[in-house]
């Protein structure tokens, strides 16, 4: 857990219903379960947050990452199981103003000006920060006389993250929040989000681009079939998945790639052209063998896997 000092205006330093102890979770799952149908999205999901936190929730498609962050969010109940934020139920942590949320689903106010809508959002919020702030925080000040329903799909994200950060939220919870943005601005926004942190806010975000994850968490939050499959950081992550790539140049024809293919402890293969990429569970093992076939690699390289190999192998072993 963080512990982070910022000068914030008298509004952001009230403290809100059930701020609890110093340290308490933000966020706490109690064995939480729900279920559509024969579909069990969430499986006895318990789990906690606490202040300051950059948390990035992975998952394949059905993993029930949507239904947590409905859950959270108090758009759906929990069939069984707790879910509390800031020691209370969700819905009164929301209406309190201390939850800023950018989801995926639901549109945006149309027939209105960028401006109108902000004005709109932070008149409604408890606890608000100045217009023209949350139009320069969101990076969308140049287009506040826009009509909403000519924005392009990028400058909709900024605007959604405009009405998400409307006022001082001790939680900022984010789906897939840089969908449609540009490199620079998933670069200026992930800065943004390194300040709120920083300002001792915990922020949660769901997203399918792995590389966000391993350069902005630190914590990493694996959901597969519904139940917390790993919790830790990126390199802790990465670890776990327990494989390491070894690469090397190997001119074709040299060596039988039956016998490459046959290497011990190999968990993937590729090759192109005469590069040769292997995983393997026990590196020193492979290139040992590598060797004893007569072989002669050049440029040999042995690293760990990144955070998408790394989520791609834990989620198939679970697969599997």
């Amino acid at each position: 857990m963080k512990t982070k000092t910022a000068t914030q205006s008298s509004a952001a330093t009230e403290p809100g219903p059930g701020s609890g102890a110093p340290g308490a979770a933000v966020v706490s799952f109690e064995n939480v379960t729900k279920s559509y149908g024969p579909v069990r999205a969430v499986d006895g999901l318990s789990l906690d947050l606490h202040p300051g936190e950059t948390v990035a929730l992975l998952g394949p498609n059905g993993a029930g990452k949507s239904s947590t962050l409905d859950l959270l969010l108090g758009l759906r109940p929990a069939d069984s199981g707790s879910v509390r934020l800031f020691g209370t139920t969700p819905r009164e942590a929301i209406a309190a103003g201390r939850v800023g949320a950018m989801l995926q689903t639901g549109g945006l106010m149309e027939e209105v000006t960028v401006r109108e809508l902000v004005e709109l959002t932070c008149a409604l919020h408890p606890r608000p920060y100045p217009v023209e702030q949350v139009l320069g925080l969101a990076g969308v000040g140049d287009i506040a006389g826009r009509m909403v329903n000519k924005l392009s799909g990028g400058q909709e994200q900024r605007v959604r993250f405009a009405l998400a950060s409307a006022g001082h939220s001790d939680l900022i919870v984010l789906d897939e929040p840089t969908t449609g943005m540009d490199v620079t601005a998933r670069q200026a926004f992930w800065a943004t989000m390194r300040e709120q942190a920083a300002q001792g806010r915990t922020v949660l975000f769901a997203t399918h681009y792995l590389e966000e994850a391993d350069a902005i968490a630190d914590r990493v939050l694996v959901l597969s079939k519904g139940r917390l499959l790993a919790d830790g950081t990126a390199a802790e992550i990465k670890a776990r998945a327990g494989a390491r790539r070894i690469a090397f140049d190997l001119p074709e024809g040299s060596v039988d790639e039956r016998a490459l293919r046959e290497l011990p402890c190999l968990t993937g293969f590729e090759r192109h052209g005469d590069t040769v990429r292997l995983q393997s569970s026990d590196a020193d093992a492979t290139v040992h063998a590598v060797y004893a076939l007569g072989a002669h690699p050049r440029n040999l390289e042995v690293a760990g896997l990144g955070l998408e190999q790394a989520f791609i192998a834990l989620t198939e072993a679970e697969e599997a």
